[in-house]
């Protein structure tokens, strides 16, 4: 269910708390006169609903700690930035030291999403663009993944059509089709793409603690040299694409939009020290085409560029 700021504001609630950090949360706190913590250890036991408001880590957590502490509570969730869709999303991911650990299941669904539309400006251009290519991996490895059926196909290549027109930037509409991606992935699977920032966000993270390693920047960095990769490993990008009606070349190009050269040569070299762990990883093995051991080469000499 997606209600708009104001029918979150004449909603019955009930007892309600928000949960979340500055400054969003408190604001958010404010318009509905309710108390705001920081933490979810803090929230009161008399409560009815939670709004929780952040990205994808802090919704994600929420999610989880109603089903584990609280299974009747009404769940809200509002996102400050695009990419994860978690608030829509029946997928709850965890990070313990580094280490993804994924929850799977409706009840991980939050009852209700609401967008603020005006966050879009308050986010770092960066955030955003990083946010972006989140979007357009969720979209775009739910729709090539092995486990799609058509329906799901036809979903995604209509919001893949609506995406191409969308700038790459702070625009609100990136917040509805974050969600709209996420819920539809949710039905098949990731790939390489996913398999490569799982690993690689906690030794990037720990090593070069200057950059912006997050789980979004990752997808950001590697949807155009992996969806090149899937190109040149099989006609199957090519022939999924034209049967939906989309340009595979066209496709490539706006991707190639999201490419950072400098961001990539920093990733590389963890790249190949935990190549074994990304073929590992299980959404690795998801991918739309089968990755070998080799293919690393294909990375290391920048065969897309």
């Amino acid at each position: 269910m997606c209600w708009s700021p104001r029918e979150l504001a004449d909603a019955d609630l009930g007892a309600v708390v928000v949960v979340g950090s500055p400054p969003r949360a408190p604001r958010i706190a404010g318009s509905l006169r309710c108390p705001w913590v920081a933490d979810l250890n803090q929230l009161p036991q008399d409560l009815d609903t939670l709004v929780v408001v952040g990205g994808g880590r802090r919704i994600d957590q929420a999610k989880w700690w109603r089903v584990q502490h609280r299974p009747g509570l009404r769940l809200v969730a509002i996102a400050t930035i695009w990419g994860s869709g978690a608030e829509n999303s029946p997928i709850a991911v965890l990070d313990h030291d580094g280490v993804k650990e994924i929850h799977l299941g409706e009840q991980y669904l939050p009852d209700v999403r609401c967008t603020f539309p005006e966050f879009a400006q308050e986010i770092p251009l960066s955030l955003a663009r990083s946010g972006c290519g989140d979007v357009w991996t969720h979209a775009l490895e739910g729709f090539l993944s092995p486990l799609a059926d058509r329906p799901l196909r036809e979903e995604l290549a209509a919001l893949i059509g609506d995406l191409l027109g969308l700038p790459i930037g702070r625009d609100p509409r990136w917040f509805e089709y974050s969600a709209l991606a996420c819920a539809a992935q949710a039905r098949s699977s990731v790939g390489l793409v996913h398999g490569i920032a799982h690993q690689l966000e906690a030794p990037l993270r720990a090593n070069q603690a200057d950059g912006n390693w997050g789980h979004a920047a990752l997808c950001s960095l590697f949807i155009y040299p992996v969806m090149c990769f899937n190109r040149q490993g099989s006609d199957r990008f090519a022939t999924l694409a034209a049967a939906f009606g989309l340009d595979a070349d066209g496709l490539l190009a706006h991707l190639s939009t999201l490419f950072d050269p400098v961001g990539y040569d920093r990733a590389l070299p963890e790249l190949r020290r935990h190549w074994a762990e990304t073929l590992r990883d299980p959404s690795t093995r998801l991918n739309s085409v089968l990755v070998r051991p080799g293919a690393l080469d294909y990375f290391d000499r920048r065969v897309f560029a």
